[in-house]
């Protein structure tokens, strides 16, 4: 493929994720065609297939770049908020906060999209796999920095259910104090385990 090709075949590719991950997380993945992609991007249909063959690959594309860019966008709060690492895990639950109460919010790609799809598309599954997994060892990292912890991998499991319960919670009720809940929750867990 000749250079300029491949440039605009990066570009296509951009915007067609960038409409994908619009769409499918405004309105979930099986209710938008892939000719709504194709006019919400402005990529030709043949453009569309040459950079994802299938639905369930540009699926799966959408899902591995919000997994980059949600797991950066947290990462960057917490550094810039947690002045201490006893700090930190909790500055997870307040950028929850305010991605719950941001416009648009529909609580959990991964967990709409594999309830979607993840009992027929590997790939889909293994996205959503991933992320959490992704998710759990950041939390992980997190509290093995805290002092007089017995058990770090137990801790992480326990907040990462908040973390989710709390995603879940806020993504039905619109409330999105659920984050504040789950922080709350936190801390106190936190606080048992540093003994």
């Amino acid at each position: 493929m000749p250079v300029g090709g491949a440039v605009e075949q990066k570009e296509a590719r951009v915007r067609l994720l960038d409409a994908a991950e619009r769409l499918f997380y405004e309105r979930g993945v099986q209710a938008v065609g892939m000719d709504e992609i194709r006019a919400a991007s402005g990529v030709s249909l043949k453009r569309l297939y040459q950079c994802f063959p299938s639905k369930g690959e540009l699926v799966e594309g959408y899902l591995r770049r919000r997994d980059e860019r949600w797991r950066a966008d947290l990462a960057d709060h917490v550094a810039r908020r947690a002045g201490t690492a006893e700090a930190a895990p909790l500055a997870v639950f307040d950028w929850l906060h305010a991605w719950f109460s941001a416009p648009g919010y529909r609580g959990c790609a991964f967990i709409n999209s594999f309830g979607e799809l993840g009992a027929t598309s590997d790939g889909v599954a293994a996205a959503a796999r991933d992320h959490k997994s992704a998710v759990r060892a950041y939390v992980a990292d997190l509290v093995s920095d805290l002092p007089r912890v017995d058990d770090p991998s137990a801790l992480a499991d326990q907040l990462l259910l908040l973390v989710d319960g709390a995603i879940a919670t806020a993504a039905i009720s619109g409330d999105p104090s659920a984050a504040r809940h789950a922080r709350a929750a936190a801390a106190t867990l936190i606080a048992a385990a540093a003994r």
